[in-house]
């Protein structure tokens, strides 16, 4: 029996811009891994433009039985993609599982992704503005509190330590100025030798991991919005 042409053609159209979308993911992480100086940054986590190519490559694969199959009308090239897109649905649902089962050891692992990443803030360039970013962007310092800068050798606070912006915090720590359009980038300078309470006028003093923590629990209908919408497209 020949299938509907209606499915037929609308799995052909949606498996298609996929792959499109799957190709540029390809492109954009090999253009990403070309460009960008090898760093230490590749050593915090998986690169994420190493991250791009495989799922790019992943979804192209995929995308490609289910084009083929509903395109000729081969079966077998459509029980293939099938059971592909069965395969990551179940991992994604045992990825959920898992990671609610060990929320604790996620938390850690992310405190030492995020310590790493403020160690080797000045690195590099692309590191440096995402951890900017966030800061910026939570009202955050630091992991856990502004004082974690002191483990950045260029905010090392002692007084051995040459560097101008010791016992300091990079410029994304700091409370802006109401009607400020230039920024002060040594507006976080000494504050690591302030107080919490002292420092509090000046920059944030809260870390970025709770921060980012009560984001997520907040908005947890939204992610799972996301999640279902995935899975949706999906089935």
């Amino acid at each position: 029996m020949r299938t509907s042409q209606v499915v037929k053609y609308s799995l052909f159209v949606s498996c298609y811009l996929f792959w499109v979308i799957s190709g540029l993911l390809i492109a954009v992480g090999l253009y990403a891994k070309l460009c960008k100086e090898t760093g230490v940054v590749d050593s915090l986590t998986a690169d994420p433009a190493i991250l791009m190519i495989v799922v790019g490559m992943l979804m192209f694969i995929i995308t490609f039985f289910g084009c083929m199959g509903a395109l000729r009308d081969v079966h077998l090239l459509l029980k293939i993609f099938a059971s592909m897109l069965i395969i990551v649905l179940i991992l994604q649902l045992v990825a959920a599982v898992l990671g609610f089962m060990f929320s604790g050891m996620v938390l850690d692992k992310a405190s030492s992704v995020m310590s790493r990443a403020v160690i080797y803030y000045r690195e590099d360039l692309d590191l440096q503005n995402f951890i900017d970013y966030i800061q910026k962007k939570f009202e955050c310092c630091g992991v856990k509190s502004y004082r974690d800068w002191s483990t950045n050798i260029y905010f090392y606070c002692t007084d051995t330590n040459p560097s101008l912006e010791r016992c300091g915090v990079p410029f994304s720590c700091c409370i802006k100025e109401k009607g400020q359009t230039v920024i002060n980038t040594m507006c976080g300078y000494e504050t690591q030798n302030l107080m919490s309470w002292q420092a509090e006028d000046r920059i944030y003093v809260d870390g970025c991991l709770d921060k980012i923590v009560s984001w997520g629990r907040g908005n947890l209908l939204f992610l799972g919005s996301i999640a279902l919408g995935l899975i949706f497209l999906e089935v």
